[in-house]
């Protein structure tokens, strides 16, 4: 029973860490959405991309959103700055 739910345990903590692994997108970040697409950060086969614009850090969902993104950057830094606000 022992060597059951190590393996148990053991399968849970490396699930964990791969899932970590493959959103780089820091914990402390304050939204759970890309603010381009509202596709949520580090979701199915997309992988988070950070930009920065005027020294705030912005995640967005994948690197197809850079363009948009680049196109109005103020637009999408506006949700992050509000969201750092209220912390």
């Amino acid at each position: 029973m022992k060597t059951i739910l190590t393996l148990i345990a053991s399968t849970l903590l490396a699930s964990s860490l791969l899932q970590a692994a493959d959103n780089p997108v820091p914990k402390d970040y304050p939204l759970k959405t890309c603010p381009v697409s509202k596709e949520e950060l580090g979701s199915e086969d997309m992988v988070p991309v950070k930009v920065t614009h005027d020294g705030t850090d912005v995640w967005l969902c994948c690197k197809n959103c850079k363009k948009k993104f680049d196109k109005d950057p103020a637009k999408y830094v506006k949700p992050v700055k509000e969201a750092l606000s209220k912390k």
